[in-house]
């Protein structure tokens, strides 16, 4: 019997003029675009830079922070207010002030101070743009004490500290690396999710799910002739989106392929079993949009996709650890950016299999035959 109904699924999605075109085309949509738009990583920030020293120290400075790749020098003012002014204005994203007889306190040992204002109502961008501007700030520095005393003289006004930084797992600190895997989790998401609640509505609404609550197909038979397609469908769009990871990215996982599918398989069955509880519960195509809308909207909020869940308060990481999404997005990323294995991720493990079995006995337990 199941076999017959699967046949009558894939006849199904096939003739759907717009399911097919989805499948394919909404990966590529999102692979290409999203990781270049979507992204933390800022640059060309706009900088003011008030110089009230006009030394060839200031202006070696200056010279180092726009040669950077992230600050463009966009006004040049003569005093702070204004400078603000064009802070104002969304002109300039932060100031830079350099005081008076810079060059001179730095060349006879008692040290300087610049100022550095950043528009803080974006508080990331303000955060990240004043992190870049102190480093530059602080490399020159070195730079500067080194040209002082190039014997290495041991003068203690001139002692610095050295800092050597080496990032895991991501050592260019490249964001598309971070979010690549993430974009993956929510493609899945999307098109093995939400897709099948809003498909088997629209069915309710053709009439053709009368067909099948008349005949005798058991329940179970009839969620599990709903998932396998759906599964199936969920493979092919994640081995399309490795295969653009590649080709566009050079992403390859550092774990193996075999670890991403075994954990894909338990979350399609998740997310496709939580779009067929929205559908028995949904009697029309607007009320599936609207729940769909809703469980969207919280699921990316609290999946750790833009923000670090550890960043949370409390109550958030209470509501973010019934959220399948984090966990499935956890082994996307140790996957593909430590090369974690099944065992090192037991936790997430549990967690995903606890929701397969609640969403899909929920899906049977929810699924009524009417007449």
């Amino acid at each position: 019997m199941i076999k017959y109904l699967l046949r009558k699924e894939f006849k199904q999605i096939l003739r759907n003029p717009f399911l097919p075109k989805m499948i394919f085309i909404f990966p590529f949509m999102v692979l290409m675009v999203f990781p270049w738009a979507a992204s933390y990583e800022i640059k060309s920030l706009n900088l003011c830079v008030i110089d009230n020293d006009h030394s060839t120290f200031s202006q070696q400075m200056i010279q180092k922070v726009i040669s950077s790749n992230y600050f463009k020098l966009t006004d040049v003012s003569s005093n702070y207010n204004q400078a603000l002014k064009s802070v104002e204005k969304n002109q300039s994203d932060m100031i830079l002030e350099i005081p008076v007889d810079f060059e001179k306190n730095l060349s006879n040992g008692l040290g300087a101070k610049v100022m550095v204002s950043a528009n803080a109502v974006n508080g990331m961008k303000g955060g990240i743009g004043m992190t870049y501007l102190v480093s530059i700030i602080a490399d020159y520095n070195v730079g500067i004490i080194q040209k002082l005393l190039p014997g290495g003289a041991g003068d203690n006004s001139y002692s610095t500290i050295q800092t050597d930084t080496l990032y895991q797992f991501n050592p260019h600190l490249n964001y598309r690396v971070f979010m690549v895997p993430a974009l993956l989790v929510m493609l899945l998401t999307m098109l093995c999710g939400f897709l099948p609640a809003i498909a088997i509505v629209f069915e309710k609404e053709l009439g053709t799910m009368e067909q099948i609550n008349v005949s005798p197909v058991p329940k179970t038979t009839f969620i599990l002739a709903k998932l396998i397609p759906f599964w199936t469908i969920g493979f092919i769009v994640i081995t399309i989106g490795f295969i653009i990871a590649w080709l566009v990215y050079g992403l390859i996982p550092a774990g193996h392929f075999y670890t991403i599918y075994f954990f894909a398989a338990i979350y399609i069955l998740i997310v496709s079993g939580l779009g067929i509880v929205i559908s028995n519960y949904a009697s029309t195509l607007q009320q599936a949009m609207f729940i769909v809308f809703f469980f969207v909207l919280i699921f990316i909020m609290l999946s750790g996709l833009y923000t670090p869940i550890d960043s949370m308060p409390e109550w958030a990481k209470w509501v973010a650890a019934f959220n399948p999404l984090k966990y499935f997005m956890d082994v996307m990323r140790s996957v593909y950016l430590k090369g974690s294995n099944t065992l090192q991720m037991t936790k997430q493990l549990g967690a995903l299999l606890s929701f397969a079995v609640v969403f899909n006995t929920w899906a049977v337990l929810s699924y009524r035959k009417k007449n």
